[in-house]
């Protein structure tokens, strides 16, 4: 399936932003909303990014949808912004009036025909791991990423899906809008400015060794339990395992789970305190008899922020730890995991028995992924860094780790920059 249309097809545009998660939309839906031609490109099927795998926000624990909702309304009517799902930036050039980027686009093999019908998925005989619930579940080889995704239509996954062996799903869809005949496509863009919005990618858990995660079912991430807690998530918004019988009745959350730690990520993630804080209420509210621990380094809720933390501490079933913790375990007796780490304030080693361990992995930008096709401009952590070139103005948590809030205000900012840009050029 790796077959390209034949040549290059051309866009010329004012602005081209990398990325559709929050930041991207929002820097996109500035510049267009002010007149200028933007160009939205990202390598999922779907746009919303870590925003979209979200249950609540924190602090009014508020989903996510609302504001999602109503900013793909904004994008899919303005006529000034031309959106490329599953496509990569493959190599970037800069010129005297701005630069010529080479993208790729990946075939999704279902076209604007589709009606979300789901005829194709009752009959398809080929399940893939659904990455968007974190291997949790599983979807068929021609799915919907998640609930209300844009664009509106099924995609097939070319790494399970059997194509001409198969054809079941062609045979049921009504309105021929499967094509296994798409191609991947070549464009060469044109733009005066660039944003570059990637986002991050949860940190690998499984090289965690000493926390369990891998080695017991009951041992998740944080972005895990969004899932759970997700009524569009694999268990419908129940806080459960899936096959995986345990009632809950202690959890533990392990804070800086990779992170501040020169072995892993050396920086702080500034949003896992909170992140933990607003889980903890997620369990409490459905299970009120639950005993909560969190064991942290140092807690960070700053600002408006710390009331959150406040209201948090206040439950008497939530109790804090100061004391990064050294490993997990299982008892063999009754299968409950072990938590064990030194109470710094003590100097005592405490152990924990709970049912659930939840790691409260950090932020890795996925620009530490090499993935920006231009030397010298990330950090050692693989932190976008503006001033190293100004053909790329970065924006978002592949800058820095921030909270979502943040992240919309930084994305006025990039759109404001590179309107400025774009004036200096023209």
């Amino acid at each position: 399936m790796e077959t390209y249309n034949n040549g290059f097809q051309g866009i010329e545009t004012d602005l081209v932003v990398v990325g559709a998660g929050i930041a991207g939309i929002s820097a996109a839906l500035e510049a267009a909303e002010t007149g200028f031609g933007v160009l939205l490109i990202e390598k999922n099927p779907f746009i919303g990014g870590r925003v979209a795998q979200l249950f609540e926000y924190f602090p009014k624990l508020c989903p996510p949808t609302c504001g999602l909702e109503i900013n793909i309304r904004r994008l899919r009517e303005n006529e000034k912004i031309k959106l490329l799902t599953l496509a990569n930036v493959k190599k970037i050039e800069k010129t005297e009036k701005g630069l010529v980027l080479e993208v790729t686009q990946n075939p999704r093999f279902v076209n604007n025909r589709c009606t979300i019908c789901g005829e194709c998925a009752k009959v398809c005989p080929v399940e893939r791991p659904n990455d968007f619930n974190f291997g949790l579940d599983k979807t068929k080889a021609i799915y919907i990423p998640y609930e209300n995704a844009y664009p509106s239509k099924y995609v097939i996954d070319p790494q399970y899906c059997k194509f001409d062996e198969c054809k079941m799903c062609l045979d049921v869809c009504k309105y021929n809008a499967i094509d296994f005949n798409e191609h991947k496509q070549k464009y060469r863009v044109e733009a005066r400015a660039l944003i570059w919005a990637t986002g991050w990618d949860p940190y690998d858990a499984t090289r965690l060794e000493n926390l369990g995660f891998g080695k017991y079912p009951n041992v998740i991430t944080n972005m895990m339990m969004e899932r759970l807690a997700s009524p569009f998530g694999p268990t419908k918004g129940e806080i459960r395992i899936p096959n995986f019988n345990m009632e809950l009745k202690e959890v533990a959350f392990v804070q800086c789970a990779g992170s501040r730690d020169e072995n892993h990520l050396e920086f702080c993630s500034t949003v896992c305190c909170l992140a933990s804080m607003k889980q903890a209420h997620y369990i409490r509210t459905q299970y009120p008899d639950t005993k909560i621990h969190i064991f942290y380094i140092d807690l960070r809720a700053n600002g408006i922020l710390e009331d959150f933390y406040n209201r948090t501490k206040a439950d008497p079933l939530i109790e804090y730890h100061r004391g990064k913790v050294a490993k997990v375990w299982q008892n063999p007796q009754n299968k409950r995991l072990v938590v064990e780490a030194e109470d710094t304030l003590s100097g005592v080693l405490t152990k924990k028995e709970v049912d659930l361990v939840v790691l409260a992995t950090g932020m890795q930008p996925t620009t530490s992924k090499k993935i920006i096709p231009l030397d010298n401009i990330i950090d050692d952590n693989g932190f976008v860094r503006n001033e190293l070139d100004g053909a790329i103005i970065g924006c978002g948590t592949c800058v820095s780790p921030k909270d979502v809030a943040s992240v919309v205000q930084e994305a006025t900012g990039a759109a404001m920059k590179a309107i400025v840009k774009i004036k200096e050029a023209q």
